[in-house]
């Protein structure tokens, strides 16, 4: 699933950084919506990696039944962690 098409079709733009924050929370009260009716694994897989990146995602044990499914979002977020961390230094 590619974020942009997610990011289009919960915020309806690309871009959420300039979004009001109503439109924020309509968007992100979507996700959550989506996230827990969608039964399709990689589908909620990628639904809860944006919640993440947008620092709404549920919990791991909530979110996810499967302790495989847990160790790729633990992964997931160290990915993204780590990711973070070096665009910081890089500002530094």
């Amino acid at each position: 699933m590619d974020f942009d098409q997610l990011l289009v079709q919960f915020f309806g733009t690309q871009d959420i950084a300039d979004l009001p924050p109503e439109a924020l929370v309509a968007g992100t009260d979507r996700l959550r919506l989506q996230f827990g009716l969608e039964r399709d694994e990689g589908r909620r897989f990628a639904l809860w990696s944006l919640m993440y990146m947008l620092g709404v995602a549920p919990d791991l044990e909530d979110a996810f039944e499967d302790e495989d499914e847990r160790e790729s979002a633990r992964e997931f977020m160290d990915m993204v962690d780590a990711e973070m961390d070096g665009d910081e230094d890089e500002d530094a």
